[in-house]
């Protein structure tokens, strides 16, 4: 319930934040562009009772659409949305002399929805972008990987085995997604090249007073880069 209040509350405050893009206060934009987004995550549970984990490394792939509203006064302001295909899965480190490995794949469609705000240049060069938002994802299917023989988990620290095995309580994730990068805007389209930071607030597995977790959820870092293209540019406006 907690998570569900703070997600609300931040979905609301960029709302609240986005609306004088929405008033036009500024100079007005109806820039439309769509293109491809991919780069490389490393994912991690954070679970409580805690369980040591290495990160989980994968090659994310997807759609991306951006719409520009506004310049307000030195700030070009946007909204982007993605459709993304990752996997935010876990991988343990176990040091029980079992000599066991495991890790799990959770495949997701991801959608982040995030307010954009850049200083540079719109035409060619250089600018600097910041993206924040919520994101929502939907399970596609797991899988899980053991290795070493005997399968031995009697000696797991805290004796913490219930993730073994176990299905997937909930299977819509939802958090809070942040970014930070550098856009090139050139004749043949725009390049962003950003990190991203992923705070994942629904947990896979129960974490009511029935549930043995207390929380499960993601934590994400990402190294993307987005090509976009214009198909829609506000006309009769002036761009530096």
């Amino acid at each position: 319930m907690v998570n569900k209040k703070i997600f609300l509350l931040f979905t609301l405050f960029l709302i609240a934040s986005y609306s004088p893009c929405v008033a036009q206060v500024g100079q007005r934009r109806t820039d439309f562009s769509i293109g491809a987004t991919g780069g490389y995550t490393m994912n991690r549970r954070n679970f409580q009772p805690k369980i040591k984990q290495a990160n989980l490394g994968f090659p994310m792939v997807g759609f991306a659409a951006r719409y520009i509203c506004e310049k307000y006064f030195t700030c070009i302001a946007g909204i982007q949305a993605e459709v993304n295909y990752n996997n935010l899965g876990w991988k343990e480190v176990i040091e029980d002399g079992s000599g066991n490995t495991y890790s799990r794949d959770i495949h997701y469609i991801e959608v982040p929805i995030l307010m954009q705000m850049g200083w540079g240049r719109e035409l060619r060069g250089f600018k600097f972008v910041f993206m924040a938002g919520p994101q929502f994802g939907f399970c596609l299917g797991t899988a899980e990987h053991y290795g070493g023989d005997p399968w031995d988990t009697s000696h797991r620290p805290q004796n913490v085995t219930h993730q073994y095995g176990k299905d997937l309580d909930n299977t819509f994730d939802y958090g809070i997604a942040a970014g930070l990068g550098v856009e090139f805007s050139s004749a043949i389209g725009h390049f962003i090249l950003e990190g991203r930071y992923y705070y994942g607030l629904g947990d896979a597995f129960d974490n009511s007073k029935k549930g043995y977790f207390g929380r499960s959820a993601n934590q994400t870092i990402a190294a993307k880069l987005t090509y976009l293209f214009d198909i829609v540019k506000t006309k009769d406006c002036v761009r530096k």
